[in-house]
């Protein structure tokens, strides 16, 4: 293997690598954002209120 043929080799190898990381950022990113769209906070904190209250009925 001569010198060029190494260099097109490191650069494929570059290549790769870099598609690599840009579809784990993608996977990253798309799963963060689907997440957070689907989670309503606001919503959540009222069901842990009402479920807290629950529990210190019970507990009464």
């Amino acid at each position: 293997m001569d010198k060029q043929q190494k260099q097109q080799q490191q650069q494929q190898q570059q290549a790769r690598q870099k598609q690599q990381n840009a579809q784990q950022q993608q996977a990253g990113q798309s799963y963060g954002t689907e997440f957070a769209s689907e989670t309503n906070a606001q919503e959540v904190r009222q069901q842990n209120q009402q479920s807290q209250q629950g529990k210190n009925q019970q507990q009464k």
